[in-house]
């Protein structure tokens, strides 16, 4: 693994933001350029992260940990779910097929924790016993499993927004996805997280929600964006969890360690940042620690160690599309 004076020298190369002519109209997300072109998409990958849904800063690396992480949850789910994926040419470069995404975004969940006032802990704590439309039993805790991952769904957010809690029924309700579509999505999800638990678990990690986007390629449903990576998934460290629920007497509570953004978010909520106004500057160290759980969640997962690339020239992604 890359020491932390390596990620320390790699701040300064971080890819904050690409433009390439001859790709299509581009589109700038949160965390990738997309370009567009004759139905397909070229998703490159940057080192932009956000939390709050704010684009913060830059982590050395983390684009191509974010490309080539989903690229392997691809693979090991390609049985459970179809994917959009054309090929991986590069580190940072995905070409994809051209998708229409589903109005609502499937957050899985396996254990009752969070902070935002979306959150299931948040809304378990204020007395709900039916977030989303679950009846969830009385007596968990704040971090305890859930007998059952749920699905909480909700609407994609908008630039600068936050994602609006739905249901089921007002899914149906609104006919934002047929019935007979939605129970595929359902069945989909489940079946994506339960893999991921697995997998995770062999890792020592503990995957503990995720986030997955779904659309419609051909009319036949797809897996599309990104999937079981620091960005769209919590993620444990399994020791530690175990720590925090059998405890020492007389000792004060612990927290799961996170291999996750949520680890950044946690730095910025310390500060008293909670997504409005000026965030506070990241330290180099800091950036770095950060870069290296995003490093070690890839290690840890695929067994192989990370090895930076550098993004290809134009005309080597044109060559990739044009194939």
């Amino acid at each position: 693994m890359l020491t932390h004076q390596d990620l320390l020298d790699a701040i300064p190369n971080c890819l904050d933001h690409t433009d390439f002519a001859g790709l299509g109209e581009k589109y700038e997300g949160k965390v990738r350029d997309v370009y567009g072109q004759n139905g397909r998409r070229i998703l490159i990958t940057t080192d932009r992260v956000s939390a709050f849904d704010r684009v913060l800063g830059l982590i050395p690396y983390k684009g191509q940990v974010l490309n080539q992480l989903s690229a392997w949850w691809f693979e090991q789910t390609a049985d459970l779910a179809r994917n959009h994926v054309i090929a991986v040419p590069d580190p940072n470069v995905t070409i994809a097929h051209e998708a229409q995404p589903l109005p609502v975004e499937i957050v899985v969940r396996g254990y009752i924790t969070g902070v935002t006032k979306t959150s299931l802990w948040y809304l378990y704590e204020q007395g709900e016993r039916r977030p989303y439309g679950i009846q969830l039993p009385d007596g968990l805790h704040k971090n305890d499993p859930l007998p059952e991952p749920i699905i909480t769904p909700t609407t994609k957010a908008t630039q600068g927004g936050h994602d609006e809690r739905l249901t089921e029924a007002e899914i149906l309700e609104q006919k934002l996805v047929g019935a007979d579509l939605w129970e595929e999505v359902r069945e989909t999800a489940v079946s994506l997280f339960k893999r991921g638990q697995q997998i995770a678990a062999q890792a020592g990690l503990i995957l503990v929600d995720t986030k997955y986007e779904m659309g419609l390629v051909n009319g036949r449903l797809t897996l599309i964006d990104e999937i079981h990576t620091p960005d769209s998934s919590r993620y444990w460290l399994a020791e530690t969890v175990e720590n925090a629920v059998a405890g020492v007497p007389a000792a004060p509570p612990t927290k799961p360690e996170n291999y996750d953004k949520e680890f950044m978010r946690q730095w910025y909520a310390a500060q008293g940042y909670r997504g409005d106004g000026t965030p506070p500057t990241m330290p180099p160290d800091l950036i770095a620690q950060i870069a290296a759980r995003y490093l070690t969640t890839y290690e840890k997962l695929t067994g192989t160690v990370f090895t930076p690339g550098r993004l290809p020239a134009a005309e080597r992604i044109w060559e990739n599309l044009k194939g």
